[in-house]
């Protein structure tokens, strides 16, 4: 009981020292994860002027984006086309929030009735806007879809953001004006005008063999031009890709199977006779190409016109007897041979009116369509058989029954259209009968009530059956492509990368300055894992991995990783080295020269004295040298007569004389002019102020830390 009593004495200090041993431990697992105290969460997709983006809300409205982008897009496009919007979203904000602008209720209302207009769900039976079609579309997506629901609050943002973002761009657009001094500096900058004499003295002269560069000036080009060459940080790979394509060997195998069907067979396999019929003498042709052969592709049991056919071939095929079989031949990725099943007569185009009577669950009968598919047929029989006796009737019952929204202001009439362009039956009807036919064919929209009103160039159709097999690698080819890899992969970890590559002839392939958030690696297409792994933190230059591609492997080798800060001065070598030898080039110039004159200046470097007329700033390019703003900037500085010493232009080093100055023609008035510049500030904006304010924001990008591509 003493003891009992003393540890309720020091309860509270019991307290403290397990608080201060969990409080410890805390702290120790900070330590060991050093991210937790000096860097962002990886919850926080980004940080923009401030404002937090989180992983949550940022994956949210990727898989909203990527259900309507639908299966061809990427994950990465998704990923940046919400990236660019959210980017946007924030930098905006920020211009919003600041001038405290927003979007009221009311005007949101406005807005929401001005941008759903024509969706045909909030339009009432007089074809306009009804709000409180909207207001139950909205509360029924609230019970009944949470993710519909968010998707709608996201495109009611998306409406807001754009009639804020309209509203700043026309307050700045308001409050930039082209003055009548704008205007005429403008106008003179046009009409002023100087006629000249130079000589230039081209850097073509000097030899770029007798420039030394070193590595040294190109590096403190770069120094000096810091923002022209900030690069972002990015890898060099090198890789030898293993394709699983079909051999030699293997596209025999698929001409003699598929020879087999051509000659027919008759085998006695384990005590049982197995009968192959030649493709020639079957009658059941559907049956033989679909089971039987089971061809990649089905029997369609239509007539084709030559065109149709498959160009290599087209004239092979067309001109074979009923019953006559040519292959195998290669197309499309596959083996095929084919078959002539029989030959008819076709007009190339047709001419038809028809009244569509839908039924319950036809397709594209909207969900008003209560007729069921018996009582349809008997609307359209009753009809045709009016239309029978009094075909003038036809125009009215389109207008009164169709439901072809297409063809009912032409009185149901689809003009003349080529062969197979409609659905099988339709098709068959207008172009198997002739001209004048009349009657009643279901296809998947509902009951046709068709008039045929005419036919033209009736030409030779074939209908063919086609047993095709796709050219693809057998097991023995793709286990050798797998051995292969696997022993390129092990051998490229022991030596050369590169001397193992040559030494099996296989090609191998380099990727320079790939992006922590590029997808495409040219050759094999999107490979995000390639492009995250050169970017793992414990990924060393030499690693070696195996991808698993499209159709095989890529063996990929780590080549360099260059951080983010300036070019080095290797990569900036194609652009920076001609800027340093014109540089030093126009240095050698100005040391030869000792002359005053243009003349003067022609004999020495052994070229001509040129001229040319009606030279302005505005445009400053001067006839035989090209664009040379240097050249006309300082002939716009010369008195008539007066010469320049040697000016450093962009193709050489120049002497200049102005012979003529004309003036701009004087207006009395400049207003003209200043509303031109006017409208190309208002251009300005619409085109570069998102840019210029996106450039002045603060922007975070988490991305790859957070781990979302």
């Amino acid at each position: 009981m003493a003891v009992l009593n003393k540890i309720r004495q020091r309860s509270l200090f019991l307290i403290l020292i397990i608080a201060l041993a969990l409080f410890s431990f805390v702290l120790a697992d900070l330590f060991k994860n050093s991210d937790a105290l000096t860097s962002k969460s990886q919850n926080i997709v980004a940080t923009i002027n401030g404002k937090d983006i989180t992983r949550e809300g940022f994956m949210q409205k990727v898989e909203q984006l990527q259900r309507q982008m639908g299966p061809n897009a990427t994950s990465t496009q998704v990923m940046n086309q919400v990236w660019n919007q959210e980017v946007r979203q924030a930098v905006m904000q920020t211009q919003f929030d600041e001038l405290e602008i927003s979007v009221e209720k009311d005007q949101m209302r406005d807005l929401l009735k001005t941008s759903l207009a024509t969706n045909q769900n909030f339009l009432n039976e007089a074809g306009l806007f009804d709000e409180n079609k909207m207001n139950e579309y909205i509360a029924n997506l609230k019970e009944t879809s949470p993710e519909g629901f968010a998707s709608w609050v996201n495109y009611e943002q998306q409406v807001a953001s754009n009639a804020l973002s309209q509203n700043y761009f026309n307050m700045v657009k308001a409050g930039l004006s082209g003055t009548l001094a704008e205007g005429k500096l403008n106008h003179e900058l046009e009409g002023n005008k100087v006629d000249l004499r130079y000589v230039q003295v081209n850097f073509s002269t000097i030899p770029d063999s007798t420039i030394a560069v070193s590595k040294s000036d190109i590096t403190n080009y770069i120094k000096e031009n810091k923002n022209q060459y900030k690069v972002e940080a990015s890898r060099d790979i090198r890789f030898v890709e293993f394709k699983e394509i079909a051999s030699i060997d293997d596209e025999n195998t698929i001409k003699a199977e598929l020879n087999t069907f051509v000659n027919g067979r008759f085998v006695d396999s384990r005590g049982r006779k197995d009968t192959i019929v030649a493709f020639s003498k079957v009658k059941d042709n559907a049956a033989y190409i679909n089971s039987i052969a089971a061809s990649d592709v089905k029997f369609d049991d239509r007539f084709v016109f030559k065109s149709s056919l498959p160009t290599e071939a087209a004239d092979a095929i067309y001109n074979l007897n009923e019953g006559e079989v040519y292959g195998p031949y290669k197309h499309d990725g596959s083996f095929k041979i084919t078959k002539v099943i029989a030959v008819k007569q076709i007009p190339d185009s047709a001419k038809v009116r028809h009244i569509l009577i839908p039924f319950r669950g036809a397709q594209s009968a909207g969900p008003d369509v209560t007729t069921t598919e018996a009582d349809a047929k008997k609307t359209a029989d009753s009809l045709l058989n009016i239309l029978k006796r009094n075909r003038s009737k036809f125009p009215d019952f389109v207008k009164e029954f169709s439901s072809d929204q297409g063809s009912v202001a032409k009185e149901g009439r689809y003009d003349w259209h080529p062969y197979n362009t409609m659905v099988p039956e339709f098709n068959d009807f207008e172009f198997e009968g002739k001209t004048g036919d009349l009657g009643v064919v279901k296809t998947v929209f509902g009951f046709h009530i068709i008039e045929v009103e005419g036919q033209k160039n009736k030409t030779k159709a074939v209908k063919v059956g086609t047993i095709a097999r796709k050219i693809e690698p057998s097991e023995t080819t793709t286990d050798k492509v797998f051995r292969d890899a696997s022993n390129f992969e092990i051998k490229a970890g022991e030596g050369d990368f590169e001397a193992l590559a040559k030494e099996n002839k296989y090609t191998l392939r380099p990727v320079n300055g790939i992006k922590a958030l590029d997808e495409n690696i040219p050759g094999v297409g999107n490979q995000r894992p390639i492009v995250r792994w050169t970017f793992e933190e414990d990924a060393k230059v030499g690693d070696i991995k195996r991808f698993n591609v499209s159709n095989g492997y890529v063996i990929a080798q780590l080549v360099a990783k260059h951080e983010a800060g300036l070019m080095s001065a290797d990569d900036a070598t194609a652009k920076v080295l001609p800027i340093i030898r014109k540089q030093k080039k126009a240095k050698l110039i100005r040391e030869r020269v000792s002359v005053n004159t243009l003349e003067d200046l022609a004999a020495a470097e052994n070229t001509n004295v040129r001229t040319a007329t009606g030279v302005n700033m505005k445009n400053p390019t001067v006839s035989g040298a090209g664009r040379e703003p240097m050249l006309v900037g300082a002939a716009f500085g010369l008195k008539e007569g007066e010469t320049s010493g040697l000016i450093d232009g962009t193709n050489g080093v120049y002497m200049v004389q102005v012979t003529k100055i004309t003036p701009a023609v004087a207006l009395e008035n400049y207003q003209a002019a200043a509303n031109r510049v006017e409208q190309q500030k208002a251009s300005t904006v619409t085109t570069k102020l998102y840019n210029a304010l996106k450039d002045a924001a603060d922007i975070e990008d988490n991305r790859v830390s957070s781990q979302i591509q």
